[in-house]
This record gives C-alpha cells, structure tokens and sequence, in this order.
C-alpha cells in the first residue's frame, strides 16, 4: 500500500506543480506588462526595470495563496482521470485500494497543502505585500486608500476623535492628517486639527504644520473660534503605526493576527467591522478548500473514458475552480451587505462544495 501511496502522491504532486506555475507564470506576466507600463510615471523618482520585476515578483506568494485549491483542483482531477483512462486505478482497486481508503490517502496529502496555503497566505503573501507597499510607496507614491484616505476612531472618557489620514509614506510619516475632536455629552464638535505631517512617537503621534481651531461655544451666541498655528504639536493617543497601516491595507492582505486586533480595536470604539470579520473568517476557512478540491477530484478516477476526454474532464476542473472562487467573493459580498454572521459567510461556499462533491462521491463511488 506504501508503493501505491507513493505512486499517488508523487503524480499529484507533479501535476498540481505544473499547473500552479502554468498559472503563476501567466499572472506574472500580466504583472509584469502593468509594471513596466509604470516606468515612466515613477521615472522621476528613480524607477526603473529592475524595481518593476522586484514588484512582480513580490507579488507571487498573493497569486500563489489564491490560486493553490484551484491548482489541486486541476491537477489532482488530471490524475485521477488519467489512472482511469490507463485503466491503472482499476487495477489499483483489485489490489485493495477501496473508495474510503483512496479518500483518505488524498485527505492526507490535502493536509500538506492545506499548510502550504496557509503558511504562504498568512506569513510569506503578507510580508510581501508589505513590501510591495514599501516599493510603490518609495517610487510611485504614498500608501493611501481611495480618495479620502483612511479614517479611524478613538473613544475617551469625555470625548471621541474621528481621524483622516490622507497617505502614509514608507518610512511610516503620515500625511494630511486631520482630526476631529467630538463631546461625548452632546456630540458637539470642539477642536479641528490640521497638519501637513507627522510620525509616531513614543508619546503619541508628533505632527508637523499644524492648525487648530478650537470652537468654543458661547451661551446665547454663535460659537467663537479660536485659530492656532504651530510648528510642530504632539497628540498623545493609542493609535499605533500598525493600526494605521492595518486601515490603509486591503484586509485579504493582511495577516490573521494582525485582522483580529484591527477587529478589536474597530469593536472596542463601537466602530463596524463587519467587513474585517468576514475577511478574518475567510483566511481561517480558505486553506480547508484544499480538502473540499481533493474530494470533488477523487470521483473522476471512477468514470470510465478514453484517453481523448481527459481534456474535457479538466476544463470541467478549472470550471469548477473558478466558480469556487467566485461564490466565495458573491457570499462575502453578500455577507457584509446582509449582515450576515461573519463566519456562516465564509463557510458557505466550502459547506456547498463539500456537500456536492460527497454527494458526488457517494453517487458515482460508493454505488458501485
């Protein structure tokens, strides 16, 4: 049984391999043609060819984590397709190779890659992010988000602040910020701050450049407003240059410790995070779709076709793939529109697939 393991895992291994570079090797050029459509907008700042392949490549471990269950997919279905085409898995089958026995055999090789996902999603993919930010950053501009920049909240005992940061550059300086200081009594607006930059430090943020208004509010009168001027004004607050750049990062870049404390730090000043939560639940569920790719696969080795269908059998598998990543985009859409518990809306599309492809399994398997 060790022999037909063998056999198994390495043809496995191989054709997920070789799809998965097919696929890497396609996104990289695409990649790479946008990148270098960029060498003249960052000419001025010193960017040349060299950064431009330093960017793609960076960009590889992203592609790597999104694309690896399709990979399996597609490359566990052209084995199993191909041992039933040679007839092979029929006689694996007389030797004792029964449909539990070959499921598990394929659940524990899923395992590996079910690491490897998640390995690459949560620590090789985001430092590379980070590092493609740095780049960017350094020669096409500041790290922002939108057009408004990020905005975060901080909740004190007398009052909030709601806080616009426009960009922050890659050595961690923030720019255009703004700050908006609110009355926890009556929700009235009592400071305005203003500053062209700033950077942490250890009492707060540091800000450069800076106005203040100061709207002091008169009885039985319009507001005064107060204007000050300074070079330089120290803000002592809890928000970190991590918070900051977990606001100005795409969530489905971020690592899952660093989401869960971007979700309690949103949580804890009654701010909504519906949308990091779903994307936490999304990188915890994520890599288990190995497991669900390996059991729709693992049915296809008890068809009966000639050699020719094998083709087919695999445009069935990237279709699949495809619908698989796309319902998992429809139900975290639909999940922060709805408000749906963050966790039913990443699990569903594995739940889906699971009950499918064991339904398919039993039907065409376990029949026989």
């Amino acid at each position: 049984m060790n022999t037909i393991r063998h056999l198994i895992y390495r043809e496995v291994l191989r054709a997920v391999g070789f799809v998965a570079l097919a696929f890497l090797a396609l996104f990289f050029f695409f990649d790479l043609v946008d990148a270098l459509g960029q060498l003249e907008r960052g000419a001025g700042r010193g960017y040349h060819a060299g950064h431009a392949l330093l960017n793609v490549a960076l960009q590889v471990p992203s592609h790597l984590y999104e694309l690896l269950p399709i990979a399996v997919l597609i490359g566990t279905i052209y084995v199993m397709a191909q041992l039933a085409a040679s007839s092979q898995f029929t006689i694996l089958r007389t030797s004792g190779l029964g449909p539990l026995r070959a499921l598990g055999m394929l659940l524990v090789l899923a395992l590996g890659f079910v690491a490897l996902t998640f390995v690459c999603g949560d620590y090789v993919a985001p430092e590379a992010n980070r590092a493609v930010q740095n780049l960017q950053a350094r020669f096409l501009g500041d790290i922002t988000v939108g057009r408004t920049g990020a905005w975060l909240k901080e909740r004190r005992d007398d009052s909030q602040y709601a806080v616009n940061v426009g960009t922050m550059s890659a050595d961690g300086t923030l720019n255009q910020v703004q700050i908006f200081q609110f009355s926890n009594a009556d929700g009235r607006l009592l400071t305005m701050t203003k500053a062209s930059r700033g950077h942490f430090s250890d009492q707060g943020w540091t800000l450069q450049a800076v106005e203040q208004r100061n709207f002091e509010q008169v009885p039985q009168a319009e507001p005064r407003v107060q204007v000050q001027r300074l070079d330089e004004w120290v803000w002592p607050n809890a928000l970190s240059q991590d918070t900051v750049a977990a606001a100005l990062l795409n969530p489905n870049r971020m690592q899952t410790l660093d989401l869960f404390r971007y979700i309690r730090h949103l949580q804890s000043n009654q701010q909504s995070a519906q949308r990091y939560e779903i994307e936490f639940w999304r990188k915890v569920f994520y890599p288990l779709s190995c497991l669900v790719m390996v059991v729709l696969a693992l049915p296809f080795a008890y068809l009966h076709f000639r050699t020719g269908n094998i083709t087919g059998y695999v445009f069935v598998g990237v279709l699949v793939g495809i619908s698989f990543f796309l319902l998992n985009n429809v139900f975290g859409f639909i999940g922060n529109l709805r408000n749906w518990e963050p966790w039913l809306a990443a699990a569903a599309p594995g739940v889906i697939y699971s009950v499918l492809s064991l339904a398919a399994f039993g039907w065409l398997v376990l029949r026989q």
